[in-house]
């Protein structure tokens, strides 16, 4: 084979492989996972309004991957937790929160788009109540529903997800399905990866490689 070829098959050999982790292929949640999700949350002591609620969203699967938007206000005087110092503060509640997300996250090709903390309060409100102020705002992608009903099924998140609410005095957390959304990650790799082997291609032109 030769080097230009090289070149060219590692490229989307990578590029093939990454698209086969970071894209769910096996179409919309199934009853069954959902059936799943709904004892779960029965056994956690969520109410039969809150279960029908969230199970709806997973029952209206499109297959695609989706963004969680959060708006949050951190709780400036949070509840005591166990195992954590008595002035704890939301920042390390939120901590432990995250420490269990962040690889549940990751192994499931999810992660954080943007993280930031608001500058100033709400600058255009309309038919919200005590919707002036946050604190910070995140968008996090979602390989899938599916992804999304993995984390939230397992047992373990119940626990975690409580320093999460315990760190905030109010938040909102809506799916949206992209229409435009140039940061996918999958049209970042694909143009990182033609750049440069556009450049390897030019340097072995350069010295006379046409092998």
């Amino acid at each position: 084979m030769s080097t230009r070829n090289k070149i060219w098959f590692s490229t989307m050999t990578i590029y093939v492989l990454f698209v086969f982790w970071y894209t769910d292929f096996g179409g919309p949640v199934t009853e069954a996972e959902v059936a799943k999700l709904e004892a779960t949350m029965a056994a956690n002591g969520y109410s039969p309004e809150e279960i029908n609620h969230i199970a709806g969203f997973f029952r209206e699967d499109t297959g695609r991957q989706f963004l969680m938007v959060n708006n949050i206000e951190q709780n400036a005087n949070p509840p005591a937790m166990p195992d954590m110092p008595e002035k704890a503060n939301a920042d390390e509640l939120m901590a432990v929160y995250m420490e269990h997300m962040i690889p549940q996250l990751l192994k499931r090709a999810c992660h954080p788009v943007i993280v930031g903390t608001a500058t100033y309060g709400a600058l255009d409100l309309q038919g919200i109540t005590g919707g002036e102020t946050w604190t910070d705002a995140a968008l996090f992608r979602y390989r899938s529903r599916r992804a999304l009903l993995d984390i939230v099924s397992n047992p373990d998140f119940s626990g975690p997800h409580d320093y999460k609410l315990a760190a905030l005095t109010k938040t909102i957390a809506y799916p949206i399905e992209t229409n435009l959304y140039w940061a996918d990650l999958r049209v970042m790799l694909g143009l990182i990866l033609l750049s440069l082997s556009l450049m390897l291609q030019l340097l072995l032109d350069k010295k006379g490689d046409h092998s």
